[in-house]
């Protein structure tokens, strides 16, 4: 996972694509679906394919339009997986980018991995002492090694060995040269989704959104604890372990999904409009004006418009031309940059009483900046609402908060972050007010241990040196 300086933004670590059809232009339709989930990563991506006998991997950094911009490889089977990519270290190093893919001695298997290990140094450390030798710094990689080494009887029993030996977050797409798989962590963390296509075949996405953009009808989740396999016989499932407390980051809802995606049940875009209307109810700011910071607080505005009888209009305006920032930026460097992505529209915001409404704060880098631009705008007052409740804690499962000293919430009660950003009002979102804004998630079910402390699993350490070592283990 990727943190942004800039817009001091957390993002989701990758998206996974899988794809059976004996009748489709695989390469092309896995590309259609990596496409789709462009969001969930952009510093790299690739997809791993079967020419008849053997899996070849096509690979590369930057956006999916970049790895293949002299085409698709050529059609030559009908088994494709894909994935997109952010990273926490070794952004830069080729190897780094899935899916991988390994030879065993029952032949080859590609992988292609969304979420992040928890058990990372035990399990390195264990294959390390036995000789194996790794040739990246992830933490999938750890999962084809124990594939390799499996004594089991069949390729399935191998992959489901090695996810009942890994602990913590993964959504997953296997592929051999007769068949492909998808599990999910018996905690279900990660999302992951089963889609029809009209010719028969079946696909395995992060998001609806993948199946959409193929033209596949979505059948189903696959469960937390839940393996599947398909081939030109259909499709079988198997319970590998026993589902555990479900778990959803409640992070996919507010920001890392795109809004047109349904996870576990859950319409993203409706769970937010209800983000919205939650902050309105638990606020109730006489304003002028609703307006958002683009594109992710967007949806959630219009909610608190639509609640409040606020108008929503567009005070700022995104340059969707600008990609990440390479720096690492000054205050100085900072500010310059966030204006050169963002720009008021002053026609719009003078003399007015805003609420703007983003999903989060994470170091607190960059609200200020707005708030000023805003002032200088011409706005009256500046009433911030978030769509998240402050984050105090540290994520183990694929989201890079850093440690707790960087978290601008573990060091300030919310009037202290209020002046630090210099709005006039802050308000984020309840807890209580989150999970009734996902009403189709249960409460329980949903992870909010970044919000407060409550791990659904064992975390590796809890010094401020092995939890930086815990979130840099998946790539």
């Amino acid at each position: 996972m990727f943190y942004d300086p800039i817009w001091d933004k957390q993002h989701e670590e990758c998206g996974v694509f899988g794809i059976f059809d004996v009748t489709l232009d695989i390469p092309r339709y896995t590309y259609w679906g990596l496409f789709a989930l462009q969001h969930r990563g952009q510093e790299s991506g690739g997809m791993a394919l079967v020419d008849g006998e053997n899996i070849k991997t096509f690979r590369g950094m930057g956006l999916i339009s970049n790895v293949f911009a002299e085409g698709v490889p050529e059609n030559t089977g009908h088994i494709g997986i894909g994935h997109v990519r952010y990273s926490t270290t070794g952004a830069n190093n080729p190897q780094n980018i899935q899916p991988l893919a390994v030879y065993t001695s029952m032949g080859q298997v590609a992988l292609a991995h969304n979420g992040n290990l928890t058990n990372t140094r035990r399990l390195r450390e264990e294959l390390d002492r036995s000789g194996t030798a790794f040739q990246t710094t992830m933490d999938s990689e750890i999962i084809v090694n124990l594939i390799a080494r499996s004594r089991k009887a069949t390729i399935e029993e191998r992959m489901m060995e090695s996810m009942l030996r890994i602990e913590g977050a993964y959504s997953l797409v296997f592929m051999t040269k007769d068949a492909l798989y998808g599990g999910r962590d018996p905690h279900g963390f990660r999302p992951l989704c089963l889609g029809r296509m009209p010719s028969g075949g079946w696909v395995l996405a992060s998001e609806t959104c993948a199946l959409d953009a193929v033209g596949a009808t979505f059948v189903r989740d696959i469960q937390p604890g839940e393996f599947v396999k398909i081939t030109k016989c259909g499709i079988t499932s198997t319970r590998y372990a026993i589902m555990k407390k479900k778990q959803v980051c409640s992070f996919e809802y507010i920001y890392f999904a795109r809004p047109d995606s349904i996870i576990d049940g859950q319409d993203v875009y409706q769970a937010r409009l209800n983000m919205g209307a939650e902050m309105w109810r638990e606020t109730k700011y006489d304003a002028d004006l609703v307006i958002s910071v683009p594109d992710s607080g967007t949806t959630a505005a219009i909610g608190y418009a639509t609640a409040s009888g606020i108008p929503f209009n567009h005070g700022l305006i995104k340059n969707r031309y600008m990609g990440r920032t390479f720096i690492k930026p000054d205050q100085k460097q900072r500010e310059l940059a966030v204006r050169m992505k963002l720009n008021v529209v002053r026609s719009v915001v003078r003399g007015r009483r805003i609420v703007m409404v983003d999903d989060s704060i994470v170091r607190g880098t960059t609200s200020g900046i707005i708030c000023n631009m805003l002032r200088e705008a011409g706005a009256q007052a500046v009433y911030m609402c978030v769509s998240a409740p402050p984050v105090k804690y540290p994520c183990f499962y694929g989201i890079d908060t850093s440690v707790r000293k960087e978290l601008i919430a573990a060091r300030m009660d919310v009037e202290a972050i209020r002046r630090h950003i210099g709005v006039d009002k802050l308000h984020f979102i309840s807890q209580a007010g989150l999970c009734r804004a996902m009403s189709h998630i249960p409460a329980d079910d949903t992870c909010l241990a970044c919000f407060n402390n409550h791990y659904p699993t064992a975390i590796p350490v809890t010094t401020e040196e092995g939890e930086k070592y815990a979130l840099e283990g998946n790539e």
